[in-house]
């Protein structure tokens, strides 16, 4: 092989790149190597050399260079014939060398051959220094992205490891505040449903016994998505359950749950509500809302009526006035608490609800509060084969039980 050099006495080459690779120069001809060695060498590389397939492999096991020089015509072991192994190997270190074939066959079909053996680059003799050098020190650069690629690839899936375990440990504390079973009361049936988007999500629901022996049935969805919004979930029910404590009527519990998550935020988070003190033994309840859907409720008879949230969602103003509506329910009756994820449902946004259609989907023959449930779920949510759900879906239906 013969190796063409500039017409300038002294070759310049670049080593800004990466004047430490180690090169491996692999080819038969004694001279083609010590010239090609002493041009790189001069360049800031080190460089080593062998002169057979078999003695390169050894090499490259033993120790893989950063980039390998490889003559394609050999005796016994081709050029081609050595990279085919290499590529192959189970070690991602030697499978990955960054390999330019060195070939006399300056032809179309020659340069498809060094590439579907598996060659980076190639470099037809008699070699040129500027073009050999041009082409190491891209595929040097080549090696060096895709090393910080992979590099940040092994980050990234650390980072999704560990968010995957935060996210389990926030699912297991996010469940614990959500009841487990449903609600045992006398004369009544509590059917509930919980469906996030992720393995934590910004819905939650429950029941409080008031101190006048009322339940107070309550929803509640926080902004945004995620573990942002389940933290604001487990804030919920603690000023849920702190606002019981100090007040009586529905109405008063909200404006406490208000003035304290306003008092945390400052306005900067929100989440809407929706919540009805139920007087188990005569029916009669009051409800409230708070820039959450409307509470759905259908009659025996068939009857639906809709009651909407009067005062803007928590957190957002100092100072809201919650309007209790009074209600009545005969045996038969039944109430849907609910989240704007089971309107919501689809992706799709023809497939999307509204609170009136939702409305028309309760169906009053259903004999209990689950199968009420089961039924509205079945018509308003999306085929899991088909589509995905796009928000938080959380629903509570409340029935009076009716006579046998």
């Amino acid at each position: 092989m013969t190796v063409r050099l500039p017409s300038e006495s002294k070759i310049e080459m670049s080593t800004s790149n990466d004047s430490h690779a180690e090169i491996l120069i692999v080819d038969d001809d004694a001279l083609s190597r010590k010239i090609l060695a002493q041009v790189l060498t001069s360049a800031g590389y080190n460089c080593q050399v062998c002169g057979n397939g078999a003695e390169a492999l050894e090499m490259i096991h033993a120790e893989p260079p950063s980039l390998l020089l490889l003559d394609f015509d050999m005796p016994g072991a081709t050029g081609a014939e050595v990279l085919k192994e290499l590529r192959s190997d189970q070690h991602q270190a030697v499978a990955q060398v960054p390999t330019i074939m060195l070939t006399a066959h300056g032809s179309e079909e020659s340069e498809v051959s060094c590439l579907h053996a598996g060659a980076d680059d190639f470099v037809t003799k008699p070699v040129n220094a500027a073009v050999l050098r041009a082409r190491i020190e891209t595929q040097l650069r080549l090696s060096s992205m895709r090393r910080q690629l992979e590099t940040q690839n092994d980050e990234l899936e650390r980072w999704r490891r560990d968010l995957e375990r935060d996210l389990a440990a926030a699912r297991l504390t996010q469940q614990s505040l959500i009841p487990q079973k449903p609600l045992v009361l006398p004369g009544w049936e509590v059917a509930a449903c919980y469906r996030p988007v992720i393995q934590v999500g910004g819905d939650i629901y429950g029941w409080l016994r008031m101190k006048d022996g009322r339940t107070l049935f309550w929803i509640a969805d926080g902004s945004g998505h995620g573990a942002a919004a389940a933290l604001l979930t487990t804030l919920a029910k603690l000023l849920f359950h702190h606002g019981k404590v100090e007040h009586n009527s529905p109405a008063s519990v909200m404006e406490a749950v208000n003035n304290d998550f306003r008092s945390i935020f400052g306005g900067r988070s929100f989440m809407t509500a929706m919540c009805v003190a139920l007087n188990h033994t005569n029916g009669s309840a009051l409800a409230v809302g708070a820039g959450h859907p409307p509470l759905l409720i259908v009659r025996h008879n068939g009857a639906t009526e809709s009651i909407p949230s009067v005062a803007p969602p928590l957190g957002l103003i100092e100072r809201s006035e919650f309007v209790e509506t009074p209600l009545d329910f005969k045996p038969g009756d039944a109430f849907l608490l609910y989240t704007d994820g089971l309107f919501g449902s689809s992706k799709n946004e023809e497939r999307r609800l509204t609170p009136r259609q939702l409305e028309k989907m309760l169906d009053h023959s259903a004999p209990t509060a689950e199968v009420l449930l089961k039924r509205i779920l079945e018509r308003a949510t999306p085929n899991p084969a088909e589509d995905s759900l796009s928000d938080d879906m959380t629903a509570l239906a409340v029935r009076r039980v009716a006579p046998e």
